[in-house]
């Protein structure tokens, strides 16, 4: 087994078992702010204790995402199946803005009967617990989801880190309910829990969607692999139509590739072996398709640039 395929190996092992854990992580969460909402009746605790749920869910939705998303290329999906994560995602969005809803009926509902909170301060404590938690693993999920490219698991990642700046808004609010008397501030808590998730949701999706949709590597990126095929492409006369885009965790490199017109077949593929084997080294997942053309289809006058991009 190659070094690359045994990297790909591992990786995949490691998203899979941060995957697997979030549920785990989810449920524990879910556990104590559910708990917490008990104890005091705050509506605004259950809003809280209600994005919860959605983590579980969109947590089981990831490990379905992710397990597909590593099978290999078959015969009906012969590019992989790397956008199934972004799939994940999107549904992650969608959870977020049904969770904002129900929240929201559940606001009209105590606005109209405003009630003391029972037990607030044993409560603010365990969800309070519960927030550091979800800020530790949103954290690793967060690093790690970029670090493998997962789609998924950052998308999880940043959704729990929303989740947290909720509970520490939703704390930060009912103490001063407690002290101040005023009770309305646990629906209007609520609200802003409901609105700030809402946000979440949509941009989750919009990211989500714009992978779908076959976005381009970014400008940092297209410059390093820009670098990267000038450094090799030594022989070659000039380099055009360069087009990239991703899915998940693959990157997809396309370019037309110039020639001397009476180069062999041989000698212009040792150029596309040698280009493709660097951006291999240097980025992970990289699937490369070069076009060799021969010189009188270059864009550039002979001369024109040390640099063979056209």
């Amino acid at each position: 087994m190659s070094p690359a395929t045994t990297s790909t190996a591992s990786t995949k092992q490691k998203v899979a078992r941060l995957a697997v854990w979030s549920i785990v992580v989810a449920l524990g969460v879910l556990g104590l702010k559910l708990f917490a909402w008990w104890i005091t009746g705050s509506v605004a605790l259950y809003s809280d204790a209600l994005e919860s749920i959605v983590n579980v869910v969109t947590a089981i939705a990831a490990v379905w995402a992710i397990s597909i998303s590593h099978r290999p290329a078959d015969h009906d999906h012969q590019h992989g199946h790397h956008k199934a994560e972004y799939f994940a995602a999107v549904f992650e969005g969608v959870m977020i803005i049904v969770a904002a809803l129900l929240i929201m009926s559940q606001v009209v509902q105590t606005l109209n009967e405003p009630r003391p909170l029972e037990q607030p301060w044993q409560g603010l404590a365990i969800n309070g617990g519960a927030a550091v938690l979800n800020a530790i693993w949103a954290t690793i999920l967060i690093r790690q989801g970029r670090a493998a490219r997962s789609p998924a698991l950052e998308a999880d990642g940043h959704h729990l880190m929303t989740d947290v700046m909720t509970s520490v808004g939703v704390i930060a609010g009912l103490i001063l309910a407690v002290f101040t008397g005023w009770n309305v501030l646990d629906p209007l808590l609520a609200t802003l829990v409901a609105i700030n998730i809402l946000v979440q949701g949509w941009k989750i999706m919009g990211e989500s969607l714009s992978g779908l949709m076959d976005k381009a590597v970014s400008v940092e990126e297209n410059v390093r692999i820009r670098d990267i095929v000038s450094v090799h492409s030594k022989g070659a006369i000039e380099v055009h139509d360069l087009k990239t885009r991703i899915a998940g965790r693959a990157t997809f490199i396309e370019f037309h590739l110039i020639v001397d017109g009476d180069m062999t077949v041989r000698e212009s593929h040792v150029i596309c072996d040698r280009i493709e084997e660097a951006l291999k080294a240097e980025i992970p997942s990289v699937r490369v398709t070069i076009h060799v053309e021969p010189d009188d289809e270059a864009k550039l006058p002979p001369g024109t640039s040390a640099i063979p991009f056209a």
